[in-house]
């Protein structure tokens, strides 16, 4: 007798659903939530003692389904992925050389009450005191011109 038949095909759904939580719990990425709920209707199909077949295709066409309407409905709401990071609100505000940026070496500039270690956009120096446009973020160094 196959392990499968021994525990349930519930348990083998409740399982899937909790390892998809799990793993939606550790990424957030709005994915494996979507087939912890295709698992719970393969559960309730399950329950119905529906064929392993069928248990599959509900949990399949399920997950599918909620994956392509509601995904975008709940990153919409959620504002997923939408929100900026104040480093990427720092692209175009103007700030002034503390250290100056050289073609060889970089400099640091002050945006914001913060300083920053800057390169410039095409290589030229700029002098202290000079000000900069903040172009854009690359790791923790700013491009400026």
């Amino acid at each position: 007798m196959n392990m499968l038949s021994t525990l349930g095909m519930p348990m083998l759904w409740a399982a899937l659903i909790v390892g998809f939580a799990v793993i939606e719990g550790m990424t957030l990425g709005l994915t494996s939530i979507w087939f912890a709920i295709g698992s719970i209707f393969a559960l309730i199909a399950a329950m119905l003692k529906l064929p392993f077949l069928a248990q599959v295709i509900v949990f399949l066409l399920s997950s599918v389904v909620m994956l392509i309407y509601t995904k975008p409905i709940v990153q919409k709401q959620l504002k997923v992925g939408a929100t900026k990071t104040n480093v990427e609100e720092l692209i175009g505000m103007k700030g002034f050389v503390v250290k100056r940026i050289s073609e060889h070496e970089p400099g640091q500039v002050k945006v914001k009450g913060q300083i920053w270690t800057a390169i410039s956009e095409d290589g030229r120096e700029i002098e202290v005191e000079q000000e900069i446009i903040v172009i854009l973020v690359e790791g923790v160094k700013l491009i400026v011109k």
